[in-house]
Formats: structure tokens, sequence, C-alpha cells
């Protein structure tokens, strides 16, 4: 099964939007084992939009198309899908009802403008919005499929994932699973070396590495009769990458490492108190923005200054003056303090050089020292990060969340290239 994605829109074409949308969908279709074999940006225009439309009909099995159903006068999406199935738009009584509880939770009057979004192609299958104004409509001909939902990420992804994914899945034959696994703290071509052999490994399946600053996603696909053979070559291919890279793997699918920490904390019945220098309170966003995290996150605390390193967690003068804030030594006193003061079982800090300047050759830009305290002991590893400014923030974020992870399943305090490498 073939398939185009058609992103609408002219903020796609002069930049001011990018076009995640079609990454997404590209990746949602493969899994699926839907050959994407076009993607095609087209602007707010009625006699481009007709064109593209014929052309991908012609060309491809699934159509889907993002973008242009809003309320305001540049949507024009609706009517063009209507000239091209020749079609007229007709009052759609649910979907009001969808558009006027929406409006309600939020305290709003309906107006004239989103009421005239009820009005739906004639003919087609509507695709509820349960997270905003404009439905998504469905045609399917000789076959063929044709989705058209809203451009707003949060709105097409519920769409796609509720509908048009089920939808597909249920006209292929042959099945198809997919897995990916989450890594962290191994570079691309350490893991990738690690698993030498994991490409023939298993008949009717394949493996692709996917990497980005926060680490590499493994993604497994696999193809085969049935679903338990499916599951039988996923399940190899996992076993595979666990025992040559457990240590690495702290997850899968969409999952976040904070939610797989919080869920360990949970579990465990620890508490956690953070102490940040250099990473600014990101530690503490990133935790908090985990559903029931009061249950296990005790407090943070961005200690910026060497005064409120002091004054907030006890790091003595004399670790200041004769170390500096970027040592073991501080980022030990701060993980320690913030445990002390906050009565947590666990602390954690960040103490580092962002950039882009206050780097020496001793300690260079992008070092940054992270430190774990708990009843066992009080531990701290730097970190080499490099790069941006936000980057190094970002990486470190990660790293100290990595650090927790480890301590809670009794790993390696570091990762194990680290010390293999050093």
């Amino acid at each position: 099964m073939n398939a185009e994605i058609l992103s609408i829109g002219d903020e796609l074409l002069i930049g001011q939007v990018v076009n995640t949308n079609a990454s997404w969908l590209g990746e949602q279709l493969s899994l699926l084992g839907v050959d994407v074999r076009r993607i095609t940006a087209v602007g707010d225009d009625r006699s481009q939009l007709l064109e593209e439309f014929r052309r991908a009909w012609e060309q491809q099995d699934v159509v889907i198309a993002t973008g242009g159903l809003g309320p305001t006068h540049d949507d024009i999406t609706r009517e063009a899908v209507c000239a091209f199935f020749n079609t007229d738009l007709v009052f759609n009584e649910i979907v009001l009802g969808d558009i006027e509880r929406m409006f309600s939770d939020r305290n709003r009057q309906v107006t004239d403008v989103n009421r005239d979004q009820a009005m739906v192609p004639a003919g087609a299958e509507i695709i509820r919005n349960h997270d905003g104004t404009a439905p998504g409509y469905h045609f399917a001909r000789d076959g063929k499929h044709f989705f058209v939902t809203p451009g707003v990420p949060y709105e097409m992804h519920a769409m796609v994932d509720n509908y048009i994914l089920p939808q597909l899945r249920q006209n292929f034959q042959r099945k198809r699973g997919s897995l990916t696994l989450l890594t962290t703290g191994i570079p691309e071509s350490t893991l990738s070396a690690r698993l030498d052999g994991i490409a023939t490994l298993v008949e009717d399946a394949s493996v692709a590495f996917l990497p980005s600053p926060l680490g590499v996603r493994i993604r497994i696909t696999a193809r085969g009769d049935d679903e338990q053979s499916v599951s039988d070559r996923i399940g190899r291919l996992r076993e595979f990458v666990e025992q040559r890279a457990g240590e690495y793997v702290f997850g899968s699918g969409r999952q976040t490492l904070e939610e797989v920490v919080g869920a360990l904390l949970k579990e465990t019945g620890l508490m956690v108190s953070v102490a940040e220098s250099c990473t600014g309170g990101l530690i503490t966003d990133k935790l908090t923005n985990v559903p029931g995290s009061s249950d296990w996150f005790e407090r943070g605390v961005v200690t910026y200054s060497n005064e409120s390193k002091t004054e907030l967690l006890g790091v003595d003068e004399s670790t200041l003056r004769d170390h500096g804030a970027v040592s073991r030594e501080c980022a030990e006193a701060m993980a320690d303090g913030i445990r002390q003061r906050s009565g947590g079982a666990i602390g954690i800090s960040t103490t580092g050089i962002a950039g882009p300047t206050g780097g020496s050759a001793e300690k260079p830009v992008g070092l940054v020292w992270i430190g774990i305290s708990s009843e066992t002991g009080t531990f701290a590893h730097n970190f080499y990060f490099g790069g941006s400014r936000i980057r190094t923030k970002q990486r470190a974020a990660q790293a100290a969340l990595d650090m927790l992870r480890r301590r809670l399943r009794s790993l390696p305090p570091i990762p194990t290239e680290l010390t293999e490498s050093s």
C-alpha cells in the first residue's frame, strides 16, 4: 500500500512553520507498513490544491492531507475537497455538538464562524475532533482512501491514532509490528558496534537507529503471517539488544526518561529533590511535567550564584573558594545539601559551564558536574557536553535523570561507555 502526505499552508512554504506533521505522519505510516512515496507541501491556493489532489489520488492508494480546515478566510481545504469529490457541504449535528461541548468546557460562546465548521462534505465519513473545532474527513473510493485532518499537531495526532491508523490496519492481510527501544548515554556508533549482527539476526525483520542529542532510538520492525510470529521476531531482537546494551535502554515507545524515573520512584516509595545551577530548573520542569509527581518529587531549587549555594544548600565557602562552583566537591555538597534540607531520600545536583563564555583550559565550556546523594553515599561525575548553551542544558538534565534511574535500578552510576573510553 502506497501513500502520499499533503501538507497544506502558505506558512510551510515561507518557513514560518516547520513541517513536523509530515515527519511524524511518515513515521507512523512506515511503522504500519505503508510505503510513503511522496511528501508534498502546497500553499493555500485552490487551483494548486486541486492539481495536487488529482495527481496524488491517481498515483497512490492512500492520501493524507493536513491543514487548511480552520475558520478563517485562508482555510480553503474544505472547499477544495468538495470540488475535487464533486460534492456539497451538509450540516452535521454531531460535529456541532462536539464544537459546543468544547466551547462550553472553556466557558466561551460559540461563534457563527465556528458553527460553520459543522458544515461538512457530503459523502465523507467524519473524523471527530475532541481537541478542536474542525472535524476531519475520510473518502473511500475503489479501494483507495483520502483522509483530511486539521494541521494543528495534537489534533492531527489524535485523529491519526484513533481513526486513520485503525482504518488502514484493517486493509493489511500480512501482519506487521514494531517496537521502539529508547536508549541514552551511548553514541550511535558505539551502540551500533555493540549490536553488531542484529541486522541479519532475524528473517523478515529490520532494525533502524534514530539518533538525537538526548539518546538513540532503536526501531525494530517485523512482518509475519500471524501476530504470534511477528511478536516472536520482535522479542528475539529485543532480547539481543538488552543482552548487549541493556544498561542504556530506559524505556520503549513514547516514554520519556522522566516518566520512567517517576515510576521507579513511586515503586520504591522514595522522594527526590533537585538542586540546579547550570540547568536552571530544567530537571525540575521535566519531573513536574509527569502526572502524579507530587508523590515522589519533594522540591527543586535553582542555586545559580555562589551565595545561593551557601545560603540554601549549605555549601561551605571554602569549598567554593578552593575548588570553584564547577567541581566534584561542589556538586557533591549541593546534592547532599538538598537531600538533607528536604528530608528526601535522594538529592540530585548540577553545576557546570553552559557557555558560550566562561570556560578555561582546565574547565572548558560544556563541562558539567552532576551529583547524586542518598543514604548509601554521595557521588559526582563530570560530563563534557560541548555544543550550544541550550543543548548543554538539555543533555545535562538528561544525564542527571539517567544517573537517578541507574541509582534506582542498581546499575553502574554512570554509563559503562564513559569508563571504557576514559
